[in-house]
């Protein structure tokens, strides 16, 4: 990882995912770690959450990523 914070996907698995550049990825925080997975749009619901998760996840996904969002907002109106 660079001092940015950029990661570099190896080209065997830019290969085998078929990435791309320009192609966009998903960072996941599991119990297990962070997964990373090629964004696809299949529904257009949601831009951050991933069309193959069950439905309940996805709400719990895209209410999180709300909460998150709006915890951004505020330390930065705060810290302004």
């Amino acid at each position: 990882m660079t001092e940015k914070g950029q990661a570099t996907i190896p080209k065997e698995l830019r290969e085998k995912y078929d990435l791309e550049p320009g192609d966009e990825v998903l960072w996941m925080d599991t119990d297990e770690g962070i997964v990373v997975k090629k964004r696809t749009r299949t529904s257009g619901r949601g831009m951050l959450v991933p069309d193959d998760l069950p439905e309940d996840k996805r709400e719990d996904v895209a209410e999180e990523l709300q909460e998150r969002v709006r915890d951004r907002r505020d330390r930065n109106y705060q810290e302004a």
